[in-house]
């Protein structure tokens, strides 16, 4: 049986992964920002990755310091309490450049939960 870290970090990734679907024919910010439909479904899923950050115990964030949990949580408040003063430029550098390390890390967390579990 999973346990709650595995079950969120999968979730976690899968957020992760539907960004990356969403914006595999956005090779620039121009053509990000020109479909309104991509950028409320990346916006919404970062949302939903810095919600599911703190639904994880904070001894294990604590012990993985190498994921800005934080960071993943202070963007989700940012999205929901001033969603229109989100900066699309910096949402685009997080898509580009963040979020293909942060999907490294949460497999290499999940590879460390299962090993760890006996699974």
């Amino acid at each position: 049986m999973k346990n709650k870290v595995e079950v969120i970090i999968q979730k976690l990734i899968v957020h992760v992964e539907k960004i990356g679907e969403y914006c595999k024919s956005c090779e620039s910010i121009e053509r990000f920002t020109a479909n309104p439909l991509i950028v409320e479904a990346c916006v919404f899923n970062l949302s939903q990755i810095g919600e599911l950050t703190k639904r994880l115990d904070e001894d294990f964030c604590a012990s993985h310091t190498d994921v800005p949990w934080e960071r993943l949580y202070g963007l989700r408040n940012r999205i929901v309490h001033d969603y229109e003063g989100i900066n699309f430029s910096r949402i685009w550098s997080i898509i580009r450049d963040d979020l293909p390390i942060l999907k490294r890390q949460l497999m290499e967390l999940l590879l460390i939960n299962v090993r760890d579990n006996g699974q």
